[in-house]
């Protein structure tokens, strides 16, 4: 289904500001299980965006930028698999991996960006030793809206201006290739996922991996919301366990009967 000019404003409009706390990280919108849901709201398909958000939330969830590193782009990422699968009718799975290319475009966008923005440094030294405090915020504040319009450049020219092109591409691709792609796609959050457990996971964890995945794998449900509830058991369980101070009693709990004994209430 095409996309329209004010869809494709609206959706240019909301990866800016995606784009922007990117820059800030103060409300984490910039992650794809935000952003492609509110793509999915304005283009009037809110399922589409939630399981492209979930896809690509799993596949980035082990990425993240470590010193001068630019990874892939979460936001493009995230509004062009909901886009792609608008416009063009294929699964998500396959058109969260047609959206890697676009998130490459932006990294490299970013990196050329960053590299450009090295040459205001003199200044922001400067404003640094003379203690001008508004000088550097308006340095900061003009650069981060050059960084969004930046974004919203490639995000309009992507998801209406090319829209055409791009479906007409997608549909000339061969049976084999869309099919590759469509189980790429379906492996890609599996290894980002795996990603983030190589650094996070612990072996007192494991048995709770164990858990959820006999849990969701071998016990039949209509929706997730079982997952998430043994999720947040698990997590409870574990914060108890490990919050846990002299004598058994959760450091912070105030004793019933008194300091001496009783049972605990509170944390």
């Amino acid at each position: 289904m095409p996309i329209t000019l004010v869809q494709g404003l609206v959706v240019t409009l909301l990866a800016t500001i995606c784009a922007i706390d990117l820059q800030l990280e103060g409300f984490f919108l910039f992650r794809p299980i935000i952003v492609a849901p509110l793509v999915g709201l304005a283009l009037g398909d809110i399922q589409t965006g939630l399981l492209g958000g979930a896809l690509a939330e799993l596949a980035f969830a082990g990425i993240t930028a470590v010193g001068g590193t630019v990874p892939p782009d979460p936001v493009l990422a995230g509004v062009m698999t909901v886009v792609l699968a608008r416009t063009t009718g294929q699964p998500v799975t396959a058109t969260f991996a047609m959206s890697i290319p676009f998130a490459i475009l932006a990294q490299y966008a970013s990196l050329l960006y960053n590299t450009a923005l090295a040459f205001v440094n003199p200044r922001a030294e400067r404003y640094a030793k003379e203690g001008n405090v508004k000088g550097i915020l308006n340095l900061c504040t003009v650069s981060i809206i050059l960084h969004a319009l930046v974004y919203a450049v490639i995000i309009f020219l992507s998801t209406y201006v090319a829209q055409n092109g791009i479906r007409i591409l997608v549909e000339s691709l061969p049976e084999w290739l869309t099919h590759g792609l469509d189980v790429a796609g379906g492996l890609i959050p599996a290894v980002g996922f795996a990603m983030l457990l190589k650094v996070m996971l612990k072996g007192s964890f494991v048995p709770y991996l164990f858990l959820g995945f006999l849990f969701a794998t071998f016990i039949p449900f209509d929706n997730i919301l079982p997952v998430g509830i043994l999720g947040v058991a698990c997590a409870l369980i574990a914060f108890y366990q490990s919050a846990k101070g002299p004598g058994g009693r959760v450091d912070g709990a105030i004793p019933i009967d008194g300091p001496e004994g009783g049972s605990d209430v509170g944390i």
